[in-house]
């Protein structure tokens, strides 16, 4: 398998501080990853790098296959190859619009209605998408009126869009109730076991939020790897307590996580 991001000896650095330090990470084409670690570890910067809209202070990065920075490189052909579901991405998106033009946009990489004239094939494919996550019966819903699980699975729908070949999702199941979460959490399992989706990488705090069909996992905390590798290996109780500075225990139960902290005395 090809590596679809390649990061070697990556480090970033903002106002004299590491936001990540010396990282080196590769992610092969059909894998699925979950980025874990606390608040400030440093999991939307690797986001944003494979992303392509951040560049590292030092080291190299390639991303499906293109080398950041490098000579012949566009990052304006590189970036409708990678779809992009998260917090900030919603905040430019206009309320007025309707789930379907939301989704819709996507086709012409844009975040706002203007004059174009979609074909039907695309239409197709946005209800498609809509229908997968849950949401057809929401298609003329304004953007602005839905609740946060809808405006999440909106999202995820709008980054399939341009058939990606890689997917980036930015703690998509943040802010959700419980039964949100666990909509969300089975739709992106039926994603992510399906062998024609694209290489998926996605940021979280939480175990629980990790779905079925997730293969490997990056912790990282105050800038630093702490482990990487596949999910039964690397996901364990030593790792996840080193992450976030406390005992934590890992139980694995059927295809999900959970984790809880040690008794104190």
């Amino acid at each position: 398998m090809s590596d679809v991001l390649e990061l070697v000896d990556v480090s970033v650095v903002r106002d004299g501080r590491a936001l990540v330090d010396d990282v080196s990470w590769s992610v092969k084409e059909g894998e699925r990853w979950v980025i874990l670690g606390p608040n400030g570890a440093g999991k939307t910067t690797l986001l944003n790098i494979a992303s392509s809209y951040l560049f590292p202070t030092k080291g190299s990065v390639s991303v499906l296959g293109e080398q950041l920075g490098g000579v012949g490189t566009d990052v304006f052909d590189l970036r409708p190859r990678i779809g992009i579901a998260g917090v900030a991405l919603a905040e430019k998106l206009p309320r007025r619009q309707t789930v379907l033009q939301t989704v819709l946009t996507a086709a012409y990489g844009m975040t706002a209605t203007w004059n174009e004239n979609y074909d039907k094939v695309d239409e197709d494919r946005a209800r498609a998408f809509l229908d997968r996550l849950g949401m057809t019966e929401y298609l003329d819903r304004k953007f602005g009126t839905l609740s946060e699980g809808e405006r999440k699975r909106t999202l995820i729908a709008r980054a399939m869009m341009t058939d990606p070949e890689l997917l980036l999702l930015d703690e998509p199941a943040a802010g959700l109730d419980l039964g949100g979460r666990e909509d969300l959490v089975r739709r992106l399992g039926r994603l992510a076991r399906d062998p024609y989706a694209p290489s998926m990488i996605m940021v979280t705090h939480h175990v629980e939020e990790i779905a079925p069909g997730f293969t490997h996992v990056l912790m990282i905390r105050q800038g630093k790897v702490l482990a990487a590798g596949p999910m039964e290996t690397e996901l364990t109780s030593r790792n996840l307590s080193l992450c976030f500075g406390l005992p934590l225990v890992v139980e694995h139960q059927g295809d999900r996580y959970t984790a809880r902290g040690l008794p104190l005395g």
